[in-house]
């Protein structure tokens, strides 16, 4: 008998040891993130966690540390899915070191508009590299004997209205576009699990959608994993059963549980169809080694070997920068005299997005201690913050003592934090019980750095009480904006007081206590998060500019890093603005001119608009680029590292271009009425406007010459021989040379263009003019050839077509090149499909 053998043999004996009632036990979540044991069949506690940018664990707080790896969008700029695939392993050593079994990741929906909110935690706006990438991530993590959840099953591109939102979208868009991620990494790398999402498509809900779920999911593409509703996500316990959502989360009030043994019972719901929930979480369990008498999937012995979470986070975050202009400035030279760097960004590096792919690292490498690190000894280093773009104010930066008091005032417990922001989710330390709980209290001292007008900040929801040295500065309720729950606890109200501060005065005693809501949007587990925030006294924003211009002006070379915000760029909000925000724009503008050898650095997760581009000497973008940014940009600013990154999405040059805009519902509903125009494919066909960087650009620090390009059938899949959509059809061969003066990395890009497709002279307005079918790196010493092989799939040449898959022969036009708008290799072939 087989692992695989003896794994499902062990499932099914001990599904048929349940009775109803224990089968239902196991489709709902025992608390916020796990999924109860059961001893009387082996059965182990399975533990879930966040994921996309960091393992969190079960614990959402500083004092439960993670590697932080760069964004989403960083991983997906390297263009690399070995780097990916590296990434997933890191993050399968980070889960199994806190106890989880799945992490929820990758997050494969796609770049629809560049003001979706969760830009920066998904991949692309292609769907191909999106899921090369995704396959390569979940293969990674998946050796290393822990499961993924793919999310969000779909169409979840967007986070107005999230929860209701009815997305309409035509089959052939939402085969070719959106559902192709997922499919490729179902077929290519078999996830063992995989996340619904909250939204309606086509007026149904997905946790309810049986012909996406049952029909398409698990009988087209053979899922057999365990499908988990998002947070909250299920809603009724009849359909989301039929429909196939083998997990409610999170528990343990959810609409499984009683509700579902009754729904049973009263013949709305049949047994067998628990049976098949219940199987496929136990053969989960199996896989991750929690089942009792099955072998794991990926025995002990079998693990990848140990992996430096901090190396792996600074060589990623540098592969995946882009520098998108360099008139010869970058990279620094040993003999830069003086470097002033400029931005709030700079001292306080933006590592990942706001929301759930949070984690807390045990260190932030800030770019400004990353470059003092790496320039030769004797270069003057100067530092002004410029502008500040925060709308919030940081959290108190001292060691804060939290208080759990229960509805008499008495003590439960206490906890040391590193700062003023409190946050669990789920648990609480030390064991104690969210039903005891009725308030907690926060304590610290603020120890005033210099005179003048202080800043104190109340970020939460709820009755909060602020006093500063025993008199009372606030004691009233702070009321959510807007109706999104998870909006009000990741990115929540503030409310700010000033306090005046003496020259030689006293450290200053601080209490915040905050009165838990009686009931709240996450009914049926404990939250507590709220922020106690400190400002110190700064000047005014001109004054503060002026500085930086002073500062700039003396120096050699100007480092200016500017960013977005939580504000701007977080779960559970999407952008009202592609500007950077405050006067960030202004001061890069004065910046460059009072010094022509200005370096901008965008720390940000998706796309921002830079009317100063070409101002500036150099434009190199980070990302949210994870605990090591710091270093990991100083690599590439010094030239130890090349930008390997290529942009894995189309930045506008304002926002007016934008070809999709609007991701705000119309009566509930969101029509995506641009079908497949999305991303380069829809910038393609506005003659006449050009984005400020297309699909595919970034440059290093070389040149690169393209040679030669031959292409090649395979008969076997060409003449029909094989069904595998992913299988070759074509083998393009292309011949370049490294033509620069040190060594470098080229990300080769292939398209297809159809002729008669979409285009100036196209006659099939339906077929988009151009579609990535392929890439592939390589490495070349100076004057050195180098030759990439790309195989170009099937499914490259098909189309969803009356309900199926249709091969769609005929002339094409394969061009190779660095990016999207810059190709200049073409070959025209005749690819002989069943038609």
């Amino acid at each position: 008998m087989t692992p695989d053998q003896q794994r499902e043999a062990t499932v099914e004996a001990a599904l048929g040891k349940l009775d109803l009632t224990a089968k239902v036990a196991l489709l709902a979540g025992a608390d916020m993130w796990s999924l109860p044991a059961n001893e009387d069949i082996g059965l182990g506690r399975l533990v879930m966690s966040d994921g996309p940018a960091g393992v969190r664990g079960e614990n959402w707080t500083p004092d439960d540390p993670s590697v932080s790896v760069p964004s989403p969008t960083a991983l997906a700029a390297a263009w690399s899915p070995e780097l990916a695939h590296r990434t997933g392993q890191l993050l399968a050593q980070e889960a199994r070191r806190k106890g989880a079994h799945v992490v929820l990741a990758p997050t494969v929906n796609l770049h629809r508009s560049p003001r979706g909110g969760r830009h920066f935690e998904a991949y692309s706006e292609d769907p191909l590299l999106t899921g090369e990438l995704g396959a390569a991530f979940v293969s990674g993590v998946q050796s290393g004997g822990v499961a993924t959840t793919p999310k969000h099953f779909v169409a979840n591109d967007s986070e107005t209205d999230r929860f209701t939102v009815d997305v309409r979208v035509d089959d052939r868009t939402l085969r070719e576009l959106y559902l192709a991620p997922f499919e490729a990494i179902v077929r290519k790398a078999t996830p063992w699990g995989l996340m619904s999402a909250y939204n309606k498509v086509g007026g149904t809900f997905m946790t309810e959608h049986q012909e996406l779920n049952n029909d398409v999911l698990r009988g087209e593409w053979g899922f057999d994993g365990m499908l988990v509703s998002d947070w909250t996500g299920a809603r009724d316990t009849v359909r989301d059963a039929l429909a196939g959502l083998d997990v409610a989360m999170p528990g343990p009030a959810t609409v499984y549980g009683e509700h579902l043994v009754r729904a049973v019972r009263e013949g709305l719901v049949p047994e067998e169809t628990v049976d098949e929930l219940a199987r496929r979480v136990l053969r989960l369990a199996a896989r991750v080694g929690l089942l009792e008498g099955a072998p794991a999937a990926v025995p002990s012995s079998e693990l990848p070997a140990p992996i430096d979470g901090e190396a792996l986070a600074r060589e990623v975050a540098a592969a995946g920068m882009v520098l998108l202009a360099n008139d010869g400035v970058l990279p620094l030279p040993d003999s830069v005299g003086s470097v002033a760097v400029i931005g709030q960004a700079a001292q306080e590096a933006r590592i990942g997005g706001g929301g759930s792919a949070q984690v807390f690292p045990t260190h932030v490498v800030s770019p400004l201690e990353g470059l003092r690190s790496a320039l030769p000894q004797g270069t003057a280093v100067a530092y002004a913050v410029g502008a500040d773009p925060n709308v919030h104010l940081r959290p108190l930066a001292a060691r804060t003592e939290a208080r759990f008091l229960g509805r008499d005032g008495a003590e439960l417990g206490t906890a040391s934090l590193p700062d003023g922001a409190a946050r669990w989710i789920g648990r609480l330390p030390h064991g104690l019980s969210f039903a005891d709980l009725a308030s907690v209290e926060l304590g610290a001292t603020l120890e005033p750095g210099r005179a003048g007008t202080h800043r104190l900040g109340i970020r939460g929801v709820g009755r909060f009480v602020l006093e500063a040295d025993g008199a009372v500065v606030f004691d009233d309720a702070v009321l959510p904006e807007g109706e999104d729950p998870a909006a009000a606890f990741l990115n929540p109200p503030e409310r700010v007081f000033e306090l005046e501060v003496a020259e030689g005065a006293a450290p200053v005693s601080l209490r915040l206590r905050h009165v838990l809501p009686e009931s709240g949007g996450f009914a049926g587990f404990g939250l507590v998060s709220f922020t106690l925030g400190h400002g110190e006294p700064v000047g005014t924003a001109d004054e503060m500019l002026e500085e930086a211009v002073s500062t700039a002006a003396a120096a050699d070379v100007a480092v200016v890093v500017v960013g977005t915000t939580e504000e701007v760029e977080s779960e559970g909000v999407d952008r009202a603005s592609l500007a950077l925000p405050g006067r960030q724009d202004e001061l890069v503008a004065r910046i460059a001119a009072a010094n022509p050898r200005t370096v901008v650095v965008v720390n940000a997760g998706a796309p921002v608009l830079m009317p100063w581009r070409e101002q500036v000497a150099a434009v190199l973008l980070a990302w949210f680029p994870g605990q090591e940014a710091g270093a990991a940009l100083a690599d590439v600013l010094t030239g130890v590292r090349e930008p390997g990154g290529r942009l894995p999405t189309t930045w506008p040059a304002a926002e007016a271009d934008a070809p999709v805009w609007d991701v705000e519902p119309v009566d509930g509903r969101l029509d995506y009425a641009e079908g497949l125009f999305v991303g380069y494919r829809a910038w393609q066909r506005r003659d006449g406007v050009a984005p400020a960087y297309w699909f595919g650009h970034g440059l290093g620090y070389t040149a690169w010459t393209y040679e030669g390009l031959d292409v090649r059938l395979l008969p076997a899949q060409a003449d029909g021989g094989g069904d595998d959509p992913y299988a070759a059809v074509a083998e393009a061969v292309v011949r370049l040379r490294n033509t620069g003066a040190r060594a470098g990395r080229e990300v080769v890009q292939l398209y297809l263009s159809p002729e008669g497709s979409d285009g100036p002279t196209g006659s099939d307005a339906s077929r988009p003019r151009t579609a990535l079918a392929g890439f592939a790196a390589v490495t070349a010493e100076p004057g050195e050839a180098a030759e990439a092989r790309i195989p170009v799939p099937l499914r490259a040449f098909q189309t969803w077509t009356d309900g199926a898959w249709t091969d769609r022969p005929g002339s094409y036009r394969i061009q190779v090149g660095h990016s999207v708008a810059d190709l200049p290799l073409t070959v025209t072939a005749e690819v002989p499909l069943r038609g």
